[in-house]
């Protein structure tokens, strides 16, 4: 796989690896890899959202706003 990157970025790219001590390469595959998972895990958290919504297990948007008001006058 070939990935082409603008000069402003594979510069900022080249500065980031050699920072961390890795080749482009490496950094960019952990970098992806690291995205992958992330994204991979905020699908599942909101696939889980949407069951509990669907179950009914939520919190009003009032009850949110009263909470957040409690903490900041208390």
């Amino acid at each position: 796989m070939e990935i082409h990157f603008s000069p402003e970025l594979e510069t900022k790219l080249n500065q980031a690896a050699s920072e961390t001590g890795c080749n482009t390469d490496q950094l960019v595959q952990q970098i992806v890899a690291g995205w992958l998972d992330h994204d991979q895990w905020f699908r599942e958290q909101v696939a889980k959202g949407l069951v509990q919504l669907d179950r009914g297990e939520f919190i009003e948007h009032d009850e949110v706003v009263a909470g957040i008001e409690r903490l900041f006058h208390s």
